[in-house]
């Protein structure tokens, strides 16, 4: 197989792993909704200039632990199609790492969100 290896083709691979991430993981495309809800919310309530930087990092984190989390189970998936104790613990704590960036995030979002809805309902 022949690479293109121009500054334009490496572009062009790296959309075309985002494209495979997305239309391949659900969870990747949760995410991107979930970013969006946040993003428009953000906007609605007019959140602070650094509120809206820490959301946009949380959400960057997010989808980038998604993103390395199907790249270790693809990886995963070429080196071994057994059922291998190994495959299983890289496959559980490559998951326990996006589990943690959304934990992170609902948390961080609370704290975010929170006084903004407090101050709607009074």
């Amino acid at each position: 197989m022949n690479y293109d290896r121009s500054l334009f083709g490496s572009v062009k691979y790296a959309c075309e792993g985002i494209w495979h991430a997305f239309t391949d993981n659900r969870n990747l495309r949760i995410a991107f909704l979930s970013a969006a809800l946040v993003i428009v919310l953000g906007l609605y309530f007019q959140v602070t200039t650094i509120e809206m930087i820490i959301l946009l990092i949380t959400i960057l984190l997010v989808i980038l632990t998604e993103m390395i989390n199907t790249s270790i189970e693809e990886m995963v998936n070429l080196i071994t199609a057994e059922r291998k104790r190994e495959a299983k613990i890289a496959k559980d704590v490559s998951a326990g790492m996006v589990l943690t960036a959304v934990i992170g995030s609902v948390v961080l979002g609370i704290y975010v969100f929170a006084p903004y809805i407090f101050k709607l309902f009074n």
